[in-house]
């Protein structure tokens, strides 16, 4: 079908490093006073507040913009680009000490490479405003002690799986008399198990299975460091001191997992990617998938599944539920020469953050923004979403300048050879720790 995600989840991989960011940074940390940002001024003299974006989050501000221009009268210009070209953007003019913008939207693996160049915003948070926001966020706005960006929207994996097959009378006695209890969604890994095996069937009795229990996203690494995090490693890949763990017994028992489910997911697991995944659980191919949370409202008219899938939370390993949250921010470049009409829009977005939920992505930051449209018809979802990115195992990625590269040279190639048949999978992390620390020297 080729429905793909918008850009914003899919945290597209791209050839560069982030390693680039931190050193340019250095230098623009030292240029900063003779920057200069975004006009001031329209032409028509009302004041104007100048925002860069990716592409796939600028309708998520576009309300807020609407609601800022309509209260205050300042003008808001919502700069879209690209990712990868946003990331070129903010690395160039970081680097320059001189800004076209006054705000920019940034991705939370950006924020350690862009953390010397942009404006401490200690002040803005508040107890209060940390107590309405999700703990990995409050955590991951933080570079070294002091908080550079305000979350502006969250996302997280939450299970996805199929009504009208759980809620089956035949499915539900099948399966209760062959596992000893009642069909429901899976709430931890041996139920999850379970059901993916139990859901790979035969069902047209033409001797070829034509429906899968779940999928297994090989080609991305967010799902399984998901399960790492479940499993109660006291980091992904890295420690909070930089160590790199990925070796260790969590990290074994997560890939262990995840790459059983291979029986019971389509062929080609290396190669399945977000919008692969998505496609087939559209199609109706899989009984299950693990997916980000926006994409339940997303599923087009002519899917077989349509009106037929129910949300829960993500599943829980022996730390408990855990996801990597996908946050993007908004962050105040020093360069800047409107930092406090800036704060000013970052405040207002935070203060109307629900205003973003009613757009495309429909998403928000805030607890209470969630709550308050989670008992709305369309929004099944967020009741999900709230319990999975307050899950005791939920974290963010590791707070490394270097995090992409390690993700694409080391995690996921390794993926890709966990899934393919007889892999030892400790052999695998063994040289992915290797290859890691080579990375950080």
């Amino acid at each position: 079908m080729g429905h793909g995600l918008p850009e914003v989840a899919l945290r597209p991989r791209f050839g560069r490093t982030m390693g680039a960011a931190a050193t340019a940074l250095v230098m623009a940390a030292g240029m900063a006073a003779c920057g200069a940002g975004g006009n001031a001024s329209s032409s028509d003299g009302a004041e104007t507040v100048t925002v860069l974006v990716e592409g796939g989050g600028k309708a998520e501000l576009e309300p807020v913009a609407e609601a800022f221009t309509e209260e205050t009268g300042t003008k808001v210009s919502l700069v879209e680009l690209p990712y990868d070209g946003l990331y070129d953007r903010l690395s160039s003019e970081f680097s320059s000490g001189s800004v076209s913008f006054d705000v920019a939207a940034l991705d939370a693996i950006w924020l350690t490479g862009f953390a010397d160049g942009v404006e401490p915003l200690d002040d803005m948070f508040t107890d209060e405003v940390q107590a309405d926001l999700f703990p990995a966020l409050v955590e991951e706005a933080q570079v070294d002690g002091t908080f550079v960006g305000m979350p502006v929207w969250t996302n997280a994996e939450i299970l996805f799986y199929r009504t009208d097959l759980f809620e089956d009378p035949k499915q539900q006695a099948a399966f209760e008399k062959e596992y000893g209890y009642p069909l429901a969604p899976p709430t931890d890994w041996q139920q999850f198990q379970d059901m993916a095996a139990f859901f790979t069937q035969d069902t047209d009795g033409d001797g070829t299975t034509d429906l899968y229990g779940t999928d297994v996203k090989g080609a991305v690494e967010t799902e399984w460091l998901a399960h790492v995090a479940q499993a109660g490693s006291p980091g992904m890949v890295l420690d909070a001191d930089g160590n790199v763990i990925i070796d260790n017994a969590e990290h074994l028992a997560a890939l262990d997992f995840y790459t059983e489910a291979v029986a019971d997911a389509p062929e080609g697991a290396s190669q399945v990617d977000w919008a692969a995944a998505q496609n087939l659980f559209n199609q109706g191919q899989v009984a299950m998938t693990k997916f980000w949370a926006h994409a339940y409202p997303q599923i087009p008219e002519d899917s077989k599944v349509k009106g037929k899938v129910g949300a829960a939370p993500m599943i829980a390993g022996d730390a408990g539920i855990g996801a990597v949250p996908g946050n993007w921010y908004l962050s105040i470049p020093k360069a800047g020469d409107n930092k406090e009409l800036a704060q000013e829009f970052i405040q207002f977005a935070y203060d109307h953050n629900d205003l973003s939920i009613d757009s495309a992505l429909g998403l928000a930051a805030r607890k209470s923004a969630f709550e308050k449209y989670a008992d709305q018809p369309g929004y099944e979802h967020f009741e999900a979403l709230i319990a999975t990115l307050e899950g005791p195992a939920t974290m963010p990625r590791p707070a490394n300048a270097k995090w992409q590269q390690i993700v694409d040279t080391a995690l996921i190639p390794m993926l890709q050879k966990a899934v393919e048949p007889g892999a030892d999978n400790q052999a695998l992390l063994d040289e992915a720790k290797a290859q890691i620390e080579e990375i950080l020297g």
